[in-house]
Order: structure tokens, then sequence, then C-alpha cells
């Protein structure tokens, strides 16, 4: 059974581009629906995660349906703090009645942990897309914008990851989203700015939407390249899009059945991915 969204929404305008979103009532109706008639029949989403072994790497890899899970975006609590923590994201659901059977980073984000670039949470819009280049600043150009750069969103149609200017034309209704970069692996194929063999590695997150409709997040346990991430998804796991979402220090997993709830090392995540059940 899939969910059911309200389409009396609002449209509003950025850049040129009309974005529509799911109002938040719409959201919640859907999740009591997945909540009464799903969470029987479906497996928990704690149990969805499995460490795996791809070409000498290891890796801890979910997998998600979209339509028969409560998945979120988390930013700020109801004190408007960033919740930086996944332990403090569990707090805040807990207080719902409900559980975190699951969380990993959903993005970059800045020092005062905001989202960089387009974030939609519970059908609002709370940050807009970025489109411009990297600060001249810099140096060498952060990842986030390495092109292309992505949205991964969930709204009437299901899961989707597109790259940031696709995603403005088509407008999709959306739910949630958060953009990041660079895409890792578009329309089956991989970012052609990726090098076989570079040897810029580092621990990696990202997410991918696969073949059969799943939703799958992958964290690399240890220093891969952006080439052999993609391979991970586009040949493993098979995901015809994935985006990247963030590396080094602030990759993390949160899975009490697995004994997980990683720190970021920049002081605390930005945007949060969570599962509630």
């Amino acid at each position: 059974m899939r969910s059911q969204v309200v389409r009396n929404v609002s449209p509003q305008t950025y850049e040129g581009f009309e974005l529509r979103f799911i109002p938040e009532g719409g959201v919640l109706a859907a999740a009591v629906v997945l909540g009464a008639t799903l969470s029987s029949v479906q497996p928990a989403a704690s149990q969805a995660c499995a460490q795996e072994t791809v070409q000498g790497a290891d890796y801890v890899v979910c997998t998600l349906e979209p339509d028969n899970v409560d998945l979120r975006l988390f930013w700020k609590s109801a004190d408007d703090k960033p919740y930086r923590y996944f332990s403090s994201v569990a707090e805040a659901v807990r207080a719902e009645g409900r559980t975190l059977v699951f969380a990993v980073n959903a993005g970059m984000y800045q020092t005062d942990f905001s989202p960089i670039g387009l974030y939609v949470e519970a059908g609002r819009l709370l940050r807009p897309a970025s489109v411009g280049k990297a600060p001249a600043s810099t140096g060498s150009v952060p990842n986030f914008y390495k092109t292309p750069n992505g949205v991964f969103f969930i709204g009437e149609t299901g899961a989707g990851i597109l790259p940031t200017n696709a995603f403005l034309k088509r407008r999709p209704l959306v739910r949630l989203a958060t953009q990041s970069g660079p895409m890792l692996v578009i329309g089956n194929r991989l970012n052609p700015i990726f090098v076989a063999g570079s040897t810029d590695r580092t621990r990696r997150s990202g997410v991918g939407v696969c073949s059969d409709r799943t939703v799958r997040f992958a964290i690399s346990e240890g220093m891969v390249n952006f080439h052999d991430f993609a391979q991970l998804f586009r040949d493993h796991l098979k995901c015809e899009d994935a985006l990247f979402l963030d590396g080094g220090r602030g990759v993390g997993l949160y899975n009490p059945t697995m004994g997980r709830n990683d720190l970021s090392w920049h002081g605390g995540f930005g945007p949060i991915f969570g599962v509630v059940e």
C-alpha cells in the first residue's frame, strides 16, 4: 500500500523556478497510514543495515523502502537550535512516544550547522537551493560545488535523486529534500569527473535510489576514493542515481542494533536523515 499525499499545496518561487511542497499535515497523515498498516508486516529499519566488503573495502549498507518507513529529515529542535548529535534526535523522537531506529548524516553544512543548499523538512522550505560557484577564497573546489551536485528528495512518486538544475526545472512535489554534492551516479553512469585509482581517499557516505525502488545509504568504514565509491552504488547496489553526502570526519551512523552512535568531529552534524518507528 502506498501512502497518499495532500495536494492542496502553495507554490513558492526561487531563482525563477516554481517549487512545490507537500504541507506538513499531509506528511503526518501519510505517516499515520504507514504506521497503522505496515509496521506489522515490514522488517524493522534497524535490521535493514548490514556490513559488506566490496573490492577489499568495508561498508555499512542500509536498505529502506521509502513507501514503507517513516524517513524524516532533522535539523533544528523545537528551541530552534541544531540537534548536532544523533542522540539529541533520538531524545526528541522519544518525546513523541516513538523510536529513532536509524540515522545518518544528510549532507554538508556551514559552521553554524545549517545546510549549505536546498533543504525541505516536513514539506517546509527551510533553505533555498545553492546554484552558485564556490567562494573564491576556498582554493580547491569543495565537494559540494563539484559538478554536478544534486538533490535527494521524497515526493508523491517516491524517492528520487536529480542534478540540482534538473530538479529545479522539473519542480517535483516533495515532502523532504536535501542538496549535496557531487552526484556519484547519474542515469546509471559514473560522474565523469571521477578518476580511477585516485589517491583522494577518505571515509565517505552517500545515498542511492536503486532499480528495485529502494533507497540505499552506504558508509565506508575505511578510506575510499570517489570512483570506487560511485562504483559501489552503480555496480554492487544497482543504484541508477546516487549522491555523495559527506566525507572524512563528517560521516556518521546511528543504529543501536549495530551498537553505533557515531559522532561528527566537526562538533556535530547539520542535517540528519532518521527513520522513526
